[in-house]
Order: structure tokens, then sequence, then C-alpha cells
């Protein structure tokens, strides 16, 4: 099954892609890590989501390695450091992103998370790598309403195509304003963690569901966060295994039961709440 996500510019991606936080951080995983990463992308889950941040360089530089032969199948995601996102710096942090990416171009890149740089000025470098070709659409992460809010008063910040956030069954809270808000601007929502840290798999709850549908906790709990619309999931997963168990996930069609006793236990806030950030 796929199921899309379109942005403002009505470019689609799959709504199930692929994170990469921690993948190129042990040799000893290298070899598994770049056949699910290739797998995944077999099993059309073709947006790979990575950072500078990550392994200082070794995330991107396995995506690299996985994309080489497979650029124009993949919708490229990376992300710039806070204290990186100024005009002076911003340009060579994405040439060393691009270099080990071995790519010319991003789809989508992003702040990573708001740091002292100003956002004006934030947005202003972004627009120079938009003109030098180096990066095709821009958006941010880890931004809440407010900052956002600020952002769309910024010349030039209607043009932020992305806010990757987390999101899952145990962090709902973007769910009462931050969600709708970029819905109604079809700005897309990138959820990372959508599994959270392991937790959410030992629910009685979320057992009980998977088992009713032949599936597992993790699916059941990545399967609520698709059932979004324009959101988009990127779990990461280290083996061939993993990465088709999350392709499967799409597979899962809660009935109005199911929905019911989610919502009831695990409750999105009916009030706004501090968004929350690992």
């Amino acid at each position: 099954m796929t199921r899309l996500v379109t942005f403002a510019d009505g470019t689609t991606v799959p709504a199930l892609g692929q994170g990469t936080w921690e993948l190129g951080d042990d040799p000893a995983w290298r070899d598994e890590e770049q056949q699910a990463l290739a797998r995944g992308i077999d099993l059309g889950m073709t947006l790979i989501d990575t950072a500078e941040l990550y392994g200082d360089g070794r995330s991107e530089r396995l995506v690299g390695e996985v994309v080489a032969d497979r650029r124009d199948e993949v919708f490229l995601v990376s992300k710039v450091r806070p204290e990186n996102a100024s005009e002076m710096k911003m340009m060579l942090a994405c040439e060393k992103s691009l270099e080990r990416l071995g790519v010319e171009r991003l789809d989508l890149y992003l702040l990573h998370w708001e740091g002292n740089v100003p956002l004006e000025e934030t947005v202003e470098a972004f627009r120079d790598l938009v003109d030098e070709g180096m990066i095709a659409r821009w958006g941010v992460s880890n931004l809440d309403l407010r900052a956002m809010e600020q952002l769309m008063e910024i010349e030039g910040g209607e043009d932020c195509a992305a806010n990757q956030l987390l999101y899952n069954l145990a962090s709902r809270g973007v769910e009462f304003d931050l969600l709708p808000w970029m819905q109604a601007r079809d700005m897309p929502m990138m959820a990372y963690s959508p599994l959270g840290r392991g937790e959410l798999l030992e629910q009685p709850l979320i057992r009980d569901i998977a088992n009713r549908h032949s599936a597992s906790p993790a699916q059941v709990a990545l399967a609520a966060v698709l059932r979004h619309d324009g959101v988009i999931a990127i779990p990461k997963a280290r083996s061939v295994e993993h990465v088709e168990a999350n392709a499967d996930a799409l597979e899962i069609q809660f009935d109005l039961e199911d929905l019911e006793r989610l919502d009831e236990a695990f409750r999105a806030p009916n009030h706004a709440v501090p968004l929350d950030i690992i």
C-alpha cells in the first residue's frame, strides 16, 4: 500500500519514510544498515532523513553509499545544526553535507532546532541555498506554534516547507494546535521517534490491538501515527526484517473500536502544552 503526503508546492512523498538517527555509528552494523535502507527504497520508503549532527556526519556518509546509484529514486532530507544556521556558516555546512551524501542537491534542508542565530538570518541563508541550486526547499524542526507564527512574519518565512517534530502515541501535544495549523497550510509534519523510546511496545492495549490485527506492537504504534493527514513518519531500521515490518504497518486498518481504545488510553491534550523534544 502506498500513502502519499503532498507539500505546498505539489511535490509528493511517501507518508512512511526512513530515519537514520544513530545509523552509521557502529561499524559492525554498517552492512546490515545499508541493506535495510536499500530494502526500504525497494518497498517505496524513498524519503530518507538524516543530519550533519548524526554521528558527526557518519549517517550522511552511510546514506550516500546507499543512494549512490539511486539518487533519482530518493527524496533526501538533511538538517543543519543551529550554530551553523547563519548566512556565513550555512553554505559551508550544506556543502559538507552534500559532499558526504555524494549528491548535488538536497530535496529538503531543515534547521535542526532553533538556536541563537536569528530566524531572519537563517531564512535568508536558506533562500541563498535555494538560489544556488543546493537545496530544493527548506524547513524547520522542533519549532512550536509560537515560533512558527513568528517565522511566518519574516520575509520569505512562508516558504517553510515542513516542520519535523517528536510525535507518537505517548506524545500527542501537537494535535491540539500545531498539527492543525500546519495542515491548514499544506505543510507536512515529519514525525521523528514515531514508536517512542520503546515504552509503547510494552503497553497491554497496544499488544492486544496488535494481536487482533496479526501485527506487532511496533506496527500498531506506527500505524497510529500514519492515520493523520499530512504526517510523514520516519522510523529507523537496522535490519531488512525491521524495515519490512515497518512497511507492513501501512496495511493496518483500524476500526472505530481500535481508535476509541487508543484515544482513551493515550489521550491527546485539550489545551496547549509545551513542545516535546528529544
